[in-house]
């Protein structure tokens, strides 16, 4: 009895995405060239170019299956607004999960069409330097160290 239900477990796997081998993956350092902000990016995992991203400067990047994406982006604030007052002009949407703001960056995350969105940008020089990142939320355990080193290598 046990071999179709280890049969279906390797079916299974054969679905799983790349993320899930998260020893097999590779990192490389990702930067805006006209503003420097940089982030480690998973180049194994986000290997479509999507181009530039709606606002700001950076790039958007897809997972072959186009289901998660990556955004890096450096957004103007000539202000030099707090991050507690650039987060409330994005107006996010009700329902955050989660949420941490300092006097350096902040942190949002919540879940909306069965889809994880996870938004960290931090103050720079003129400009709100930002990563976010969306995926199934089905996955979130897969996804936990991936989110985590991206936001905590995310400069500028």
């Amino acid at each position: 009895m046990r071999a179709p239900c280890l049969s279906a477990a390797v079916i299974l796997l054969g679905f799983v995405p790349q993320l899930a081998l998260a020893d097999d993956t590779e990192w490389r350092r990702y930067t805006i060239p006209s503003t420097g902000t940089s982030v480690d990016m998973p180049v194994s995992i986000f290997t479509s170019d999507a181009g530039a991203p709606d606002g700001g400067t950076g790039r958007k990047f897809f997972t072959e299956d186009r289901r998660a994406d990556l955004t890096v982006q450096s957004v103007a604030n000539p202000s030099n607004v707090s991050p507690a007052a650039f987060l409330a002009k994005m107006q996010p949407p009700a329902g955050i999960i989660y949420k941490r703001v300092t006097s350096d960056f902040f942190v949002v995350s919540s879940i909306r069409n069965d889809r994880i969105w996870y938004n960290r940008c931090n103050r720079g020089n003129g400009r709100m330097n930002c990563v976010m990142i969306n995926y199934p939320a089905a996955e979130k355990r897969r996804w936990d160290s991936v989110v985590t080193r991206i936001s905590k290598t995310l400069k500028g």
